[in-house]
């Protein structure tokens, strides 16, 4: 029988609660108990709850055990989803708000756009995209000028690099990798996070193909190098649509470096969890980028904001495409026309999923403001210059906390 309850199991569940339905009412959700309704055995549990799923693994006798397994010894989410286990351990088990959000972010019939970039009319292409970066930092490219056989190429390897023996993978990680800009890991910043994201990774900062071919990974690196060039010729087409609803008459040598002067690759990999619903693949969060570029597989679950309502709207694969969306850097030097979104990622209890996002970003020395043809004509600036090599260090010295990283260059 389903039963119409929440189960919380705290006073600062019972808080927390409230203040959501209050929220979620206000951006006009309705019928919030219909909604949330699930079944008794799927209740929502807190960490301390006696009645929440608990490991019974033979693997784990205890928590630390599983960190260690996980973060140190460098298995991942992937290597503790293989051992077999049927309950999340509790680092992993989300706050109570997030937890009802899962519940939440498939009731809606809202859509990102989709746009065409290989229409004959490029006028109505550009006004597409700004008009998208505006109203909801979030679309979809379709006939984009990417080879297909190149998407094909890079998911291909990001399943092989994951499925290398957990040895091979570590020679990445923080401790073992011979450069800075090549790291293996999991969940987002685990020393700063007091619940653990299901996901691994991989992050590829790019300097030089010289320095890629010396420390990337054989498995993956020519592919993902060949996704990251091919992709530059629609990245610049789509920063000079931007650009130019700013003012900014030609993407320059200076205006270049500013918008697009570094790009990291990340190859994501979401293992199958046993209780997808207690916890996530990415917490709530913006990206620090100009733009962001994400080849998504075909089994879904990114969620984004909607800056009108307030749902939460799933971005369903589209085969061939690539989800945009705009970065703080970009809704920064913009001052607050195109916007970073709050966004997501659910875990999945029945399917392996992999994404990878190309992050185009200023180069770590720039200073990162209002462009000066933005308040040209007298528009008072909302946020002041940054360095942004410092701005991302903040970024990543917290846990994902939604949009509050940007108020860090608010004046």
């Amino acid at each position: 029988m389903v039963r119409a309850i929440v189960v919380v199991r705290s006073a600062a569940d019972c808080i927390l609660f409230f203040i959501f339905s209050f929220k979620y009412s206000f951006f006009s959700v309705t019928n919030l108990h219909n909604t949330i309704k699930i079944q008794k055995s799927q209740s929502f549990y807190s960490n301390s709850d006696p009645m929440a799923p608990t490991l019974s693994t033979t693997q784990f006798s205890n928590p630390a055990e599983v960190t260690d397994f996980v973060v140190h010894k460098g298995n991942g989410v992937k290597g503790l989803s293989e051992t077999g286990i049927k309950a999340l351990p509790d680092q992993y088990i989300q706050p109570l708000e997030e937890r009802l959000i899962n519940k939440f972010v498939n009731e809606t019939d809202e859509a990102i756009p989709v746009i065409d970039m290989s229409s004959p009319d490029e006028n109505r292409v550009a006004e597409a995209v700004c008009d998208a970066a505006e109203k909801w930092g979030f679309f979809q490219v379709i006939n984009h000028g990417v080879p297909l056989e190149v998407l094909d190429d890079v998911k291909a390897a990001t399943h092989r690099f994951f499925n290398l023996p957990v040895e091979e993978k570590c020679k990445f990680t923080k401790e073992n990798s011979l450069s800075t800009n090549v790291r293996f890991g999991t969940s987002f910043s685990p020393l700063a996070e007091k619940s653990l994201e299901w996901k691994d990774y991989l992050s590829l900062f790019f300097v030089s193909e010289a320095e890629a071919e010396q420390f990337w990974p054989d498995i993956c690196r020519n592919e993902t190098l060949e996704y990251m060039n091919k992709s530059k010729k629609m990245v610049r087409k789509l920063l000079e649509y931007l650009g130019k609803n700013l003012n900014v008459k030609e993407l320059d040598e200076t205006k270049e470096s500013l918008f697009m002067g570094s790009i990291r690759v990340n190859l994501n990999y979401y293992p199958i969890c046993p209780n997808p619903d207690l916890t996530v693949g990415v917490g709530r969060h913006s990206d620090v980028s100009s733009l962001t570029i994400l080849l998504q597989d075909q089994i879904g679950g990114l969620h984004v904001r909607s800056l009108a309502s307030g749902n939460w709207v799933h971005v369903p694969p589209v085969p061939g495409s690539f989800v945009i969306n705009i970065g703080d850097a970009m809704q920064i030097l913009s001052n607050g026309r195109y916007k970073s979104v709050e966004h997501r990622v659910l875990a999945n209890g029945n399917n392996n999923r992999i994404s990878v996002p190309i992050f185009v970003n200023p180069k770590p020395e720039s200073v990162i403001g209002p462009l000066p043809e933005v308040i040209a004509n007298g528009e008072e600036p909302i946020y002041r210059d940054v360095l942004y090599s410092d701005y991302v260090r903040y970024f990543f010295r917290k846990a994902h906390d939604g949009k509050k990283t940007v108020d860090y260059a608010k004046i």
